[in-house]
């Protein structure tokens, strides 16, 4: 039996593989800690849940979904208000937002929406690993863009060669930053637009840890900028802002021509979003705001424990501002490789080596605060004490 070519370039997913060694040792009697994963450990709040349950009764919404691939309307217009005001950015729901089943699914959508096999598209690297995969996927030729700290983590669009921006057709974003935690800036988005423009390139903006910032940072949608939706969609998710990961819903907003490619892939592709989840979407963008300021209260506590047990071993640095991450650099001496080994032997706590995100992220581990404090504060402990000296 033949499987596809295109399979064989496409490295083991990072996370899948992570769950394979966390699961093997755990059936050793191992009490293993994750950090390595980013996914909230709160529930989904209340109403929200009820929300699904009321509308899940419903005989008309056992059918195939509302407006199918597109998303109901009044889900759309919920997400335009949201983002009218969270972002003051401005979206009609008719035709420049679309639902998604998550954020993720539409990173993949967009490389069959707007690029062709050959074509190079542009990445972070650091960066998600899933980019990568959906643009060999799409038989297109990622590039990397060095992401590195002396930049603050932007690409630099000049450093580029010219026969590669000549063939790239489409580049993807990310701030909030993951694996990094860097946010992005009016004036960065403002550099990526002209260069979008002057070149051709469509940009795909993901932004799912839009509201993850702490303070000193603003909330910022890269559509706030004049001239982003000529060139751009931006994709964002309830999953981290409302604790819904495993419900799978998200939008994709901004170029109507992008919206309108990402839409016909779908409906060759998917059915939509079920009725109940997204009518319990309606019902966190319209009521559920607090549970943002919430979790940033959990966070910050998280961020300080960690920060303060990285200290006192000696790893002192200067962390940005965005997301539940903390890209944390490896002692010196060490790969990042090494000290992930030595993280998992030593403390059995697990951690995402930097290389995973590309090789720009050698020197660096990435860990996830999306785990119950008492965890946390145990997986610290054993740190500091192997690490304290």
């Amino acid at each position: 039996m033949q499987i596809a070519d295109r399979l064989s370039k496409i490295p083991p997913y990072l996370f899948m593989e992570l769950r394979k060694k966390i699961n093997k040792a755990k059936a050793d009697g191992v009490d293993v800690i994750s950090l390595a994963i980013g996914d909230p450990v709160e529930p989904t709040p209340e109403s929200i849940i009820d929300e699904l349950c009321r509308t899940a009764r419903i005989p008309e919404n056992h059918r195939y979904p509302t407006d199918e691939e597109k998303g109901m309307y009044a889900f759309r217009e919920a997400v335009a208000a949201w983002y009218r005001e969270r972002y003051g950015v401005t979206l009609n729901p008719a035709d420049e937002v679309l639902g998604l089943i998550g954020s993720k699914e539409g990173c993949h959508h967009f490389i069959f929406a707007c690029t062709n096999p050959g074509d190079i598209v542009l990445m972070t690297d650091p960066g998600y690993p899933a980019y990568r995969a959906s643009i060999l996927m799409g038989n297109c030729e990622p590039y990397s863009m060095p992401m590195l700290p002396a930049n603050d983590y932007f690409p630099i669009f000049e450093d580029i060669p010219k026969d590669v921006v000549k063939r790239a057709k489409a580049m993807f974003l990310n701030y909030p930053n993951n694996p990094t935690g860097a946010c992005g800036s009016r004036e960065f988005f403002k550099k990526a637009v002209a260069f979008a423009k002057q070149n051709g390139i469509a940009i795909c903006y993901d932004n799912p840890y839009s509201e993850v910032v702490f303070e000193g940072q603003e909330r910022l949608s890269f559509l706030c900028v004049d001239g982003a939706k000529d060139v751009a969609v931006e994709l964002n998710s309830l999953s981290k802002p409302y604790n819904m990961t495993g419900w799978r819903i998200g939008m994709a907003m901004g170029n109507p021509q992008i919206v309108a490619a990402i839409s016909k892939v779908k409906e060759n592709t998917d059915s939509g979003i079920f009725n109940a989840v997204q009518f319990a979407g309606i019902q966190a963008l319209k009521q559920e705001n607090e549970n943002i300021t919430r979790m940033l209260g959990i966070y910050r506590k998280r961020r300080e424990l960690v920060l303060g047990t990285l200290k006192k071993i000696g790893i002192d640095f200067k962390a940005p501002k965005g997301t539940f991450y903390l890209w944390i650099p490896v002692p010196k001496g060490m790969t990042s490789l090494e000290f992930t080994d030595r993280l998992f032997e030593k403390t059995a706590v697990v951690v995402a080596a930097g290389p995973a995100y590309g090789k720009y992220g050698e020197g660096f581990i990435r860990i996830s605060l999306t785990v119950p404090d008492a965890r946390l504060k145990e997986a610290m402990a054993r740190i500091e004490k192997e690490f304290g000296g």
